[in-house]
C-alpha cells in the first residue's frame, strides 16, 4: 500500500487519503526546523511526496518519489491520483486528523469520549465504534459517512 506526505496546500487531500486507509502525513502537522521544502524533499523518502508546488516538485522528483497535483479542487485532485492506482474505498483504519491507526475502544474510552463530546450513549448500540488513542476521538459510520460515499459516487470515484 502506498504511503504519502502532503505539502501544506493539500490538507483536505491528506484527510481524505487517511479516510481511504492510506498512511498519509501532512506537512502542517510536522514540527519542521529550517527550510520546509528541503525537509519535504529529504525526509520520509519511503513516502510519495504530493505537492501543488511546481518548484518543489521539480526539485524533488529526481531525489524521491513525487507527484504534482495540478488542481485546487479535491474531486479533481482525487481523479489525478488515480494515475497512481489508488482505490477510493472508505475505511476505518486511520484517524483523519492525526493519521494514527484506529482500534476498537474499550467501554471506558467510549464512555469518556461520549461524555466529553456530548454524544448519546445509545450510539454504541447503533454503530460500530473506532477509537484514536492519540486524539481521543471516536469514529463511526453515521450520516457523515453516507455523505462522503455520496460525494465519491457523484464524482465517479467509486
Amino acid at each position: 500500500m502506498s504511503k504519502f506526505i502532503c505539502d501544506r496546500m493539500l490538507k483536505r487531500l491528506a484527510t481524505w487519503l487517511r479516510l481511504f486507509g492510506y498512511d498519509t502525513l501532512y506537512a502542517g502537522d510536522i514540527e519542521i526546523e529550517g527550510d520546509e521544502d528541503s525537509f519535504l524533499i529529504n525526509e520520509f523518502r519511503d513516502r510519495i511526496l504530493l505537492t501543488r508546488d511546481k518548484e518543489l516538485y521539480n526539485r524533488a522528483k529526481d531525489v524521491r518519489p513525487a507527484f504534482l497535483i495540478r488542481s485546487d479542487r479535491l474531486e479533481e485532485q482525487l481523479k489525478e491520483l488515480k494515475a497512481l492506482g489508488l482505490r477510493y474505498e472508505l475505511k476505518m483504519d486511520r484517524c483523519s486528523i492525526c493519521n494514527t491507526p484506529l482500534r476498537k475502544p474499550s467501554d471506558d474510552e467510549a464512555l469518556e469520549v461520549m461524555k466529553r463530546e456530548g454524544i448519546r450513549e445509545d450510539l454504541r448500540e447503533k454503530f460500530e465504534l473506532w477509537y484514536c488513542e492519540r486524539c481521543k476521538k471516536l469514529y463511526w459510520m453515521g450520516g457523515h459517512w453516507k455523505n462522503m460515499k455520496k460525494f465519491l459516487e457523484e464524482q465517479g470515484l467509486t
